[in-house]
Formats: structure tokens, C-alpha cells, sequence
């Protein structure tokens, strides 16, 4: 039998690619190969950001980086301490890759473009002569005298490994875990974790396009509360506030059914009682004006109209000829909106996960599985997941380098041995 492969990578994904190319450059002359069970590779990469590649975020002080996490945030704090954003942004800057941070400190390259990102990965990958196969899924792993045996689906070929990483990302089903608990990992059940809210036949929905800039966001029966921009979409309530809220509120979402209550205040950062004394002066000051033409409050039109009328004013109603108690009602409108939700809809392409392999089964100073010598893990498959706003990305790329300095480490101590 031939020499075991001193790496292999399981998943052409960020994590993956980014342990693969960094082991390769750490040690070099390792046999290293990534294997990817569809054709292509870094897919997630390609479409993020819009096709932009959201990298990283531009937070810097790790105790507040981990809020981001609604899970997996304690064991990123230590690994955060060995790679965080900003070794990100200077990792992709020594192979000419820059950055940019935008307003709301998401982070993407100057280029505005994510082939610049994949381009540069496959770059490392060929100057560190690491292999890619695509095409090749994995049927099952074991571990033999020989080292870690690979097989796969189809007609690709056994092969066995010194170590291996898996980064597969997360998968919608237990099913997609079931060769991972053949080995003795358990895995915590997978749930969406960024989504929208659907809104079935609600009117609101005749707004599709209307972004609001920034709105608050709670899930009423939980502590959940966001507040960033909310698009209104044509199936109900999207935008960052709205998947930043998903992902906090996975689990109980998912317990629910996706059957709950979304409260949003349009005005975010001001109280019913003062809105209210707000329009009572307007209505002193503009009496002859009709209250559907005349929104001072920063609220886009075509919703301050929506919430005008949801409110009980007609159209044609003048600021003149409105009683307190109906503007008390708009008032709460614009402050404490209330809608069910009624199901969510996902990204098929940018899915992600709030489960995967249990967090107590993997040792974060290596990645490497506390349950099997030489298997590592890197990115989604773990259970860890972010909100958006590059979140998930950086924990890929942490725990993918994180993973390639064990690998090595591992090799090393073979040699010696």
C-alpha cells in the first residue's frame, strides 16, 4: 500500500481550502488534498455579500466579537486570541488581497468582487502544491493500522490518510451526519439559523423594496432584540435585523414551528409616549395638512401611508380633524407593530446551520477531535454559527488556521516519533 496522504480535506469550502493552503505553507513538501464532494468549490465564497464576499467584520476586541455567536462564542474566544479579523485582513494583504470596511463594519475586498477571494485561495493552493479532486463524496471513514481510510461514494478511489480534516459545513438533515457518528461523535441537530420571516397575506407585504434604516426588532416570548436596517420583501420581513434575530432565536423558532410573533418599532430608539406628544405638536403646528402627505418622522413614504391607514385614518384626513385617540393608534403603529410570523424562507445557497458536532467532542487550541487521534474539524460542521455580517466566515477561517497549525503539529510529532 501506498504512503498515507499526510492531509486530506474533506469540503472545497473556506474552512477547508484555508486549513489545506496554510498547512501546506507551514510545512512544506506535505502531501496535502482537498477533496469536494460536489464540482464546485468555495460556492459559498462566490455568492456572499452579492457575489462581493463579505470576508470578516471589523471588530477587533474578541469579548465583543463573540456576541456575534449565538453559539460556540466561549471556544472562540480562545481561539480568537491565535487568529482573529485582523490577522484576516493581513493575511489576505501579504498576498495582495485588500480590504475595505464599510459603514456597518462588514468587510469585503476592494475589489468589490468574490473571485478576488477564490482566486487568491486557489493561488495558494497551486503554489503549495496542494491536490483538488472534485466530484468525490465521502461514504465513510475508519480508522485502520495504516492510518485513516477513506472511502467514497462511486468510483473514486480508497485513500488513506495520516489526518484528516473534515469541513463540510453544515447539513440540513442528521442524515448528513450519520458517518461522523459511526465514529463515535454525537451531533447536535441541525436547525436553520439565518432566515426570513414570512408573513403569509399580510398587506405589508405590497411594499416589497422598502428598506428601513435602522428598525427594532424583537421576537416576542424571548429576549431577542436587534436593531439594524429591515427590508420588506414580498413573502414578509427581511434584511440584517431580521436574520441577525433568526439566528439568536434558531432553536425557539424551530420549537415554535416558525409560528410566532415579530414586534417592530419602525422609529427604533424612540418610546410610543414620545412619538405621541411628537404628533399631537404636529398636528398644532400643520392642522390643514392631510396626515397620509405629510410624514416628518424619517419613516419612507410608502410605509408611513401603510401605518397611516393601519392605524384607522382615512386617506383624505387632515392633522386638523384627528382625535388623540387615533393618534395614539399611529403612535403604536409606528413604535410597536406587531405581525405573525407564519414560516421562513431560506438561501439554498448561502443555508446555514445551528448545529453539528458536539463542542465538548473538539479541542479548540488544535481543532483536533478529542474523541479520534489525527481528525480535525474546521467551519460549519461544528456547532458554532454567526449572524450575519461576516461572522461565519471568520470562523472559518480561525478554526481552518487553527487546524492547520494541529495538523502540522501532529506530523511533526510523527517524524520525531
Amino acid at each position: 500500500m501506498e504512503k498515507p496522504v499526510d492531509l486530506v480535506v474533506i469540503g472545497g469550502g473556506a474552512a477547508g481550502f484555508f486549513c489545506a493552503v496554510n498547512a501546506a505553507r507551514l510545512q512544506p513538501g506535505i502531501e496535502v488534498i482537498i477533496i469536494e464532494k460536489s464540482t464546485k468549490l468555495l460556492s459559498k465564497v462566490k455568492i456572499s455579500g452579492g457575489g462581493r464576499c463579505n470576508v470578516t467584520h471589523a471588530c477587533y476586541n474578541n469579548r465583543e466579537l463573540i456576541r456575534n455567536y449565538p453559539r460556540g462564542g466561549k471556544e472562540l474566544l480562545q481561539a480568537f486570541s491565535r487568529f482573529a479579523p485582523q490577522d484576516t485582513v493581513d493575511w489576505f494583504a501579504e498576498r495582495g488581497v485588500e480590504l475595505k470596511t464599510e459603514a456597518d463594519g462588514r468587510m469585503f475586498p476592494t475589489t468589490d468582487d468574490s473571485q478576488t477571494i477564490i482566486d487568491c485561495l486557489l493561488h495558494e493552493a497551486e503554489t503549495y502544491g496542494v491536490q483538488i479532486a472534485t466530484s468525490a463524496g465521502v461514504h465513510s471513514i475508519s480508522m485502520e493500522e495504516a492510518g485513516w481510510k477513506i472511502t467514497f461514494d462511486g468510483s473514486f478511489p480508497v485513500l488513506y490518510a495520516q489526518n484528516i480534516l473534515v469541513a463540510t459545513g453544515g447539513s440540513r438533515t442528521m442524515d448528513g451526519y450519520r458517518w461522523l457518528e459511526d465514529i463515535g461523535h454525537s451531533i447536535v441537530a441541525p436547525v436553520p439559523s439565518l432566515f426570513t420571516f414570512n408573513i403569509p397575506k399580510n398587506p405589508i407585504t405590497e411594499l416589497m423594496g422598502v428598506s428601513i434604516l435602522p428598525a427594532t426588532v424583537k421576537v416576542q416570548g424571548t429576549s431577542i432584540q436587534t436593531e439594524c436596517p429591515v427590508l420588506i420583501t414580498h413573502w414578509g420581513l427581511s434584511g440584517p435585523a431580521i436574520l441577525k434575530a433568526s439566528a439568536l432565536g434558531a432553536r425557539f423558532m424551530a420549537e415554535k414551528k416558525y409560528v410566532f410573533f415579530a414586534q417592530i418599532n419602525w422609529l427604533a430608539g424612540y418610546h410610543e409616549d414620545a412619538v405621541f406628544e411628537d404628533l399631537c405638536w404636529y398636528k398644532m403646528q400643520h392642522p390643514a395638512q392631510k396626515v397620509a402627505n405629510t410624514s416628518h418622522l424619517h419613516v419612507p413614504r410608502r410605509l408611513w401611508e401603510f401605518l397611516v391607514t393601519k392605524a384607522g385614518f382615512s386617506m383624505e384626513q387632515k392633522w386638523g380633524d384627528s382625535p388623540h385617540k387615533l393618534i395614539r393608534k399611529l403612535a403604536i403603529a409606528l413604535t410597536n407593530d406587531v405581525y405573525e410570523v407564519n414560516g421562513k424562507t431560506t438561501f439554498k445557497e448561502e443555508f446555514v446551520t445551528c448545529g453539528g458536532i458536539n463542542l465538548k467532542e473538539v479541542d479548540f487550541r488544535t481543532m483536533e477531535s478529542k474523541i479520534a487521534s489525527g481528525l480535525f474539524f474546521a467551519g460549519e460542521i461544528l456547532d458554532v454559527d454567526g449572524v450575519t455580517g461576516g461572522f461565519n466566515f471568520q470562523n472559518a477561517w480561525t478554526t481552518g488556521f487553527i487546524a492547520a497549525e494541529g495538523v502540522v503539529a501532529n506530523l511533526k510529532d510523527v517524524t520525531h516519533d
